[in-house]
C-alpha cells in the first residue's frame, strides 16, 4: 500500500502572460497619441506677441517659417548683432534671407510652391525695422505672402512685456 501523496502547498501556479500583449499595445498606443514631433530647434528667443483677433492657418505644408529674436544668453554666438534670424535650424544674416528662403521654397513639392507663404515668428523684443528689412529681402525673391504668427490674448499686455 502506497502512501497518499498530498499536493505541495508551497508551490505556486504559473503566472499567466496572456494579457501581456494587450498591456504592451495599450502603452504603445498611449505613447503614439501623446508624443509630438518637434520640427525645429529654436536658436533664438521666441516669445510671440499677443493679438485680439487671430486665425489659424489651414494648411501648414506650404509655410516657410522664419524666427526672429534675440540670441539666448547661454548660446555660443559671439556676434554683436543682437537680433538674429533663423531659417530651418540655421542662423542667417539679413542679406542671406533671400538665399535660404529660396532654398526652403525649393525643398517644397512643386505644386505647393505657387501658394507658399512665409510665416514670421518674431519675438516681442524685435523692433519693426528688422521686420521691414526682412520683408524687403523676401520681396527680392517674390515671396509676397507673409503671415505674422501671434498668440491670442490682450494686445495691451504686449506693452507690459517690453
Amino acid at each position: 500500500m502506497s502512501p497518499i501523496k498530498r499536493n505541495n502547498p508551497t508551490r505556486l501556479p504559473a503566472i499567466s502572460t496572456a494579457s501581456l500583449p494587450d498591456i504592451v499595445f495599450i502603452l504603445l498606443f498611449f505613447f503614439m497619441t501623446v508624443t509630438t514631433i518637434k520640427n525645429q530647434n529654436l536658436l533664438v528667443e521666441n516669445q510671440l506677441p499677443m493679438a485680439n483677433e487671430v486665425d489659424k492657418l489651414d494648411r501648414t505644408d506650404r509655410i516657410i517659417e522664419i524666427f526672429v529674436g534675440p540670441v539666448p544668453s547661454n548660446s555660443n554666438e559671439v556676434d554683436n548683432v543682437p537680433i538674429k534670424i533663423q531659417i530651418e535650424d540655421r542662423l542667417v544674416a539679413i542679406n542671406e534671407v533671400d538665399y535660404y528662403s529660396l532654398k526652403a521654397l525649393g525643398a517644397m513639392p512643386e505644386h505647393l510652391q505657387r501658394s507658399a507663404m512665409v510665416s514670421i515668428k518674431a519675438d516681442n523684443k524685435v523692433k519693426m525695422g528688422v521686420i521691414t528689412d526682412l520683408k524687403k529681402e523676401l520681396q527680392k525673391v517674390n515671396l509676397l505672402k507673409i503671415n505674422y504668427t501671434t498668440v491670442e490674448g490682450n494686445v495691451f499686455k504686449n506693452m507690459e512685456l517690453k
